[in-house]
């Protein structure tokens, strides 16, 4: 997952002062670990942030961020977020995923639950047999897609009773994330979050919240708390992208989801989704803003 990133000059040095911050060696983690440790979220979380955060690096390196740039991340990439719009520090962004997923790893464990998402079928059916079923929409991605959450049990009698014309599939993940039965983890990853430097965004940036432009970097930071216990509505962030007239849409490693929904959503727009170097350079050539041209 980083030993690309790792051969760029710089990298290795953030990577050391990020595992220093998380207290995570990721540079064994996202090179040989075993799939075991880093599918744990309180790795998972760290490492996603960590490859994010050298895309941009590299990025950066290579071309530049227009001022126009609008930043937006889904769940856990809004910690990324908030690092590449100015909001927080790189390091400081580490710590906080760090806390995050360690703080959501202990909630899964305090009662079993899950997600399952669900592809397909009428928006008000979905939301009425989740409601019956007793989950929550804790992801509405939009292009038919939103992702329930809550206990076992209830993801059961979902497909026992499935909406009409919708496909159910159950995800490999610790637990019900952006629902109720993640409160536990709120106020510690509070508490690491009022004790850092926040400053107003220097770039465009949405919130899962309701996907508006957040312009002051409290409530940035306030947004991403509640983001815990509170569904991701990218199908929000994605109808202010076409509002504002975005004309290229690049997702930071690691990627594929979001493209993946990028190309239902947004099919004008070219995409670009960055998983090694060599697709940053693609994106670079493609997208003449980011090369300087």
């Amino acid at each position: 997952m980083l030993a690309p990133w790792l051969e760029l000059p710089g990298a290795s040095a953030r990577l050391d002062e990020w595992s220093a911050s998380s207290g995570l060696d990721l540079e064994r983690l996202g090179t040989t670990a075993t799939l075991q440790e880093i599918t744990d979220t309180a790795v998972t979380q760290p490492l996603v942030v960590a490859s994010a955060l050298l895309g941009t690096a590299e990025l950066r390196r290579r071309g530049q961020v227009p001022a126009d740039t609008i930043v937006a991340g889904h769940s856990i990439g809004e910690v990324a977020a908030l690092a590449i719009a100015g909001v927080v520090s790189e390091s400081d962004a580490l710590r906080l995923a760090s806390v995050r997923g360690a703080a959501m790893s202990r909630a899964c464990a305090d009662r079993p639950t899950g997600m399952i998402a669900v592809l397909g079928g009428l928006e008000a059916d979905v939301l009425l047999a989740l409601e019956n079923a007793g989950l929550e929409p804790a992801n509405r991605n939009g292009a038919g897609q939103i992702v329930a959450a809550g206990p076992l049990e209830a993801c059961d009698a979902l497909e026992q009773n499935p909406p009409s014309r919708a496909r159910l599939r159950r995800l490999d993940v610790a637990g019900a994330f952006h629902t109720r039965h993640m409160g536990s983890a709120v106020e510690r990853f509070r508490a690491l979050a009022d004790t850092i430097e926040v400053r107003d965004p220097e770039l465009t940036l949405l919130s899962n919240a309701d996907g508006m432009v957040v312009t002051s970097g409290r409530d940035a930071v306030d947004r991403v708390i509640s983001q815990i216990t509170h569904p991701v509505r990218w199908d929000l962030c994605t109808q202010t992208m076409h509002k504002l007239g975005v004309d290229a849409f690049v997702e930071l490693p690691p990627s594929g989801a979001l493209v993946g929904l990028a190309k239902r959503m947004m099919r004008e727009v070219p995409r670009h989704g960055v998983t090694t170097p060599e697709d940053l350079e693609d994106a670079l050539d493609a997208v003449p803003a980011l090369s300087g041209a």
